[in-house]
C-alpha cells in the first residue's frame, strides 16, 4: 500500500507539474506571439491560426463579432487547440474586444479587434531621394578644441550627448546648424544656455565656449541637421498618401530614429549595384536630383516603420500598377510570393518564398521571413541589397507587407513588414 500512495503521489505531482507548465507556456506565448489587435474586413470571414496555443478559449465581448472553430453556427466563445483554424466575422464597422483564457478560467490576454473597410493601395516598387530636416540640431558627439596658444579644452564633455536635439541658445530658437555656430561664435566666450531636447524631455545646459586656433569660439560638438539617402516607396494609397521603407532612418553615427520637422522626396536614379555576399550586404547606389522641378513629394513622419507623407502629381504620373486590395497579417501565408522593384533600372516581379511568418507586435518590422528565390535577382544582386528596403511584397493579388531587412550571412534572406505595421501611420 505504501508503495500505490508514493506512485499517487508522484502521479499527483507530475499532474501539476504539467498544468503549471502549460500555464506558463501558453502565457508566455500569449504575451509574446499573439498580437494585440487584429483587423479584418467588414462583412467577410477571416480565418485564423494561433501555432502553439494550448488549451485556451477566446471569448468575444461583443455580439458584433461572431466566432468559429469548424463549426457552421457562428459562437460567441470557441476553444482553441493548437494548430487548428478559426474564423472570425463582423458586419458592422468598429473597435471590439476578444478575451483569450487559458482553460477557459485563466486570463491570458485582450485582443482588440478592428473592423474596417476593404482598402486599397498601389505597390510602388519606384526609388526615391529622401532629404530629412531634423527636429533641432542633432549631437553627434564631443570632441577637443584645439586654443589658438595649443591648449586643448572639451567644454560639451558631460553636458551634451549623442542623441540630444539643441532646440535654442540662450532662448533664440535654431533651425539649422549654421544658426549654432554662428550664435556660439558671437558669443565671446560666455557661458551660454542651450535648450535640449533628450529622450523625449525638454531640458536646459550650460556651456562655456572655448576658443579654437582660428579665434571663432566653439562647443567641442560635433552636429548634424539633416540626413539624405536613397529608398524604395512601397505604396501610394487613393488619396495620395505614402509609406516607404518599413523601417526608421537612423543616424549613421547615433543609431537612433531621427526626430525631423519635416522633408523632402526627389527623384533619384540607380547608377549600380554592389552583389550581397555572406557577411557583407550588397548596397544600391544612385544619384538624387535635388531642386523644386525634382520634388516628388513631402516627408511628414520618419518612424519605426518607414516614413510617411504625401506625394505629388509629377509621382503619381509615374505609377504604372493599380491598386491592389490591402492584405493583412491573417492573409500572410508562408510560401510562393512576389516582390516588386526597380533595383535593375526597370520595375519588375521577382519570386520569393515567405518562410516564417510572425504575428507578434513586438517586432513591427519584423513580421515575416522571406527569401530570393528569382534566377534574375540573384544573378543581379544576391538577393537584398541596401536601398531595397520598402519593396512591396504582394501574395495571393494582395498587397501584404514591404521587405526591410536582409540577413548578413545570406543575403539571399531577410526580413519583411506587415503593410497594416505601415498603413497605421
Amino acid at each position: 500500500m505504501t508503495g500505490i500512495r508514493k506512485f499517487k503521489k508522484h502521479m499527483f505531482r507530475a499532474f501539476l507539474a504539467g498544468i503549471l507548465f502549460t500555464a506558463v507556456f501558453t502565457g508566455w506565448y500569449a504575451r509574446r506571439m499573439i498580437p494585440d489587435h487584429f483587423s479584418i474586413v467588414e462583412d467577410q470571414v477571416e480565418s485564423f491560426r494561433f501555432p502553439g496555443l494550448l488549451n485556451s478559449t477566446l471569448q468575444s465581448e461583443s455580439e458584433e463579432v461572431a466566432l468559429g472553430n469548424g463549426s457552421d453556427i457562428p459562437a460567441e466563445e470557441i476553444k482553441i487547440t493548437r494548430n487548428e483554424p478559426f474564423t472570425m466575422y463582423a458586419k458592422n464597422k468598429g473597435s471590439y474586444r476578444l478575451s483569450l483564457k487559458l482553460f477557459g478560467l485563466l486570463p491570458l490576454k485582450d485582443i482588440q479587434v478592428d473592423v474596417v473597410d476593404t482598402r486599397y493601395a498601389v505597390p510602388c516598387g519606384l526609388p526615391v531621394g529622401i532629404y530629412l530636416k531634423a527636429n533641432g540640431v542633432m549631437v553627434i558627439g564631443t570632441g577637443e578644441v584645439a586654443g589658438p596658444d595649443g591648449t586643448v579644452a572639451e567644454p560639451s564633455l558631460g553636458i551634451l550627448q549623442s542623441g540630444d536635439y539643441i532646440e535654442a541658445i540662450n532662448g533664440s530658437p535654431l533651425n539649422t546648424k549654421e544658426e549654432l555656430i554662428e550664435a556660439v561664435s558671437a558669443s565671446g566666450g560666455k557661458e551660454a544656455v542651450l535648450t535640449v531636447r533628450r529622450a523625449g524631455s525638454e531640458i536646459d545646459v550650460k556651456v562655456r565656449p572655448a576658443p579654437g586656433a582660428d579665434g571663432d569660439y566653439k562647443l567641442g560638438a560635433w552636429v548634424r541637421d539633416d540626413t539624405q539617402g536613397i529608398g524604395t516607396m512601397t505604396y501610394v494609397d487613393l488619396n495620395g498618401h505614402f509609406g516607404a521603407l518599413g523601417h526608421g532612418i537612423s543616424d549613421s553615427d547615433t543609431g537612433e530614429i531621427v526626430q525631423i520637422q519635416d522633408g523632402t522626396l526627389y527623384e533619384t536614379a540607380v547608377m549600380g549595384i554592389e552583389k550581397g555576399s555572406a557577411g557583407k550586404p550588397g548596397v544600391m547606389s544612385g544619384v538624387i536630383y535635388y531642386g523644386p522641378g525634382s520634388v516628388l513629394g513631402s516627408i511628414d513622419a520618419n518612424t519605426s516603420e518607414g516614413i510617411f507623407g504625401t506625394v505629388n502629381e509629377r509621382f503619381r504620373d509615374r505609377l504604372e500598377s493599380a491598386p491592389l486590395e490591402i492584405g493583412y497579417r491573417q492573409d500572410v501565408q508562408t510560401g510562393p510570393a512576389i516582390v516588386r522593384s526597380s533595383v535593375s533600372g526597370e520595375l519588375k516581379d521577382y519570386s520569393i518564398e515567405i518562410e516564417r511568418v510572425d504575428y507578434s507586435s513586438e517586432k513591427s518590422s519584423k513580421g515575416m521571413v522571406i527569401k530570393v528565390t528569382d534566377p534574375e535577382l540573384l544573378a543581379l544582386t544576391g538577393g537584398i541589397v541596401q536601398g531595397m528596403s520598402g519593396s512591396p511584397i504582394i501574395q495571393n493579388g494582395k498587397l501584404i507587407g514591404a521587405v526591410t531587412h536582409v540577413f548578413i550571412q545570406d543575403s539571399a534572406k531577410g526580413y519583411g513588414i506587415f503593410i497594416e505595421n505601415m498603413l497605421e501611420h
